[in-house]
């Protein structure tokens, strides 16, 4: 079988470095904005705090109503043109936050940047991934979020930083000139069509093309096609959820187990490290197993970290994090790489905006509910989030990975 990868090693390495760090950008810009600046921003254009976030949440679910028209886009065109113009919507919309003169041009602003979010973030960069190297992406997409896994690390410190030399405007304003500057820059370095090289002396796009055609191995019926799909949106809505909530809610969650704040924040910082060092093993070790295995096993993380710390207190606090951290890093990568082994290259961008929909509006809705939950039960909250990460394990013991291509049907 001709080799399927259609970029030489430095070219891999230029792009999953360039989305790489557009992504950290962009997650650090928008997702992680609001837990620095939508207080300072609340006091001084007069609402409560609450309400800045609910803005944020009408921009998760724009980003989830253009999620399934951005990979479509990407299907037919490839990524680079969709992750230019999200870098110009990302800089456009947090021009306008930091220029807003009252809530309703904030929540415009929120809006675009909603928009931004759907054509900009992770499910985007994937789609570009396989446009570019097919069924190979696997590496690909792994090396982009150990990348941005930094994006809460480096985003957090900047926004506090900017916030404190020149206000929340000034934020706002620095990390528009950040897009301007480093985001559209390195979405503009990526390569103008699906693949820019050949393979075997034939076009390298049309070699995908022909490969995907005999390769891939979706479902075989559009009934199967659609229970996988309907357990993968169900699985990405779960885990979502789970990831939003505790991200959004830790230290308080901390706090109810008798911990000091300042304790809490300092075992919530074990989290992201165990995302990194899960996303190095799946780089790693794990890349030669089948992601659905690496996948049932990041999704049991959470609950049983959640149990040792229901069952013992403070005391597995670290244990919680740390297995919480991990089985996020995964899921996280799960999300691009595992509809891409069960349907295939072919459609992927569409197909991955459909499959992560319902999973933007579970994260929009996880701060409101969870904290909801945590103000009725305390630290009990963690049986609806554990419950959630049982169910997301047992639909994906229900999936199974498609039968390997025969060798009459392998491309020569």
């Amino acid at each position: 079988m001709a080799g399927v990868s259609g970029m030489d090693a430095p070219s891999r390495v230029r792009v999953v470095g360039s989305l790489g760090v557009a992504q950290t950008l962009a997650w650090g810009s928008s997702y992680y904005l609001p837990a620095v600046l939508a207080a300072p921003m609340a006091r001084e254009l007069g609402i409560t705090t609450p309400m800045v976030y609910a803005a944020f949440s009408g921009a998760l679910v724009a980003s989830a109503l253009l999620g399934p028209v951005a990979g479509h886009a990407i299907d037919r065109h490839g990524g680079r043109n969709v992750l230019v113009a999200a870098s110009l919507l990302f800089a456009l919309g947090l021009a306008m936050l930091g220029l807003a003169p009252g809530p309703s041009m904030m929540v415009a602003a929120w809006l675009i940047i909603g928009v931004a979010m759907g054509a900009g973030l992770y499910e985007s960069a994937f789609s570009t991934l396989v446009r570019i190297y097919g069924r190979d992406a696997r590496s690909a997409i792994t090396g982009i979020t150990l990348i941005a896994g930094f994006a809460s690390t480096a985003g957090w410190p900047l926004s506090a930083w900017m916030q404190a030399q020149f206000g929340w405007r000034g934020a706002c304003l620095g990390w528009a000139a950040l897009h301007l500057l480093l985001g559209l820059p390195l979405n503009a370095w990526l390569p103008r069509t699906g693949r820019a090289s050949r393979v075997d002396g034939a076009p390298a796009k049309a070699h995908a093309e022909d490969q995907a055609a005999s390769v891939d191995a979706p479902p075989a019926t559009p009934a199967s096609a659609g229970r996988v799909s309907v357990l993968l949106a169900f699985v990405f809505a779960a885990t979502w959820f789970i990831s939003t909530a505790i991200a959004t809610h830790l230290p308080r969650m901390l706090e109810a187990t008798g911990m000091t704040l300042a304790a809490a924040v300092g075992i919530g910082a074990l989290i992201g490290p165990a995302q990194v060092v899960a996303r190095m093993l799946e780089f790693g070790v794990l890349r030669a197993i089948h992601p659905l295995l690496s996948a049932r096993l990041a999704a049991l993380a959470h609950p049983i970290g959640a149990m040792a710390l229901l069952v013992t207190g403070p005391a597995l606090a670290p244990v919680f994090a740390m297995l919480h951290g991990a089985g996020n890093g995964i899921l996280m990568i799960a999300n691009g790489t595992l509809p891409l082994a069960l349907f295939g290259a072919r459609g992927y961008g569409a197909r991955q905006g459909w499959l992560m929909l319902p999973a933007r509006f579970a994260q929009a809705l996880a701060p409101l509910l969870f904290g909801l939950a945590l103000d009725a039960w305390g630290v009990n909250a963690l049986w609806l989030t554990s419950a959630l990460g049982a169910a997301a394990f047992g639909a994906l013991m229900l999936l199974r990975p498609p039968p390997s291509p025969s060798p009459a049907h392998l491309p020569d």
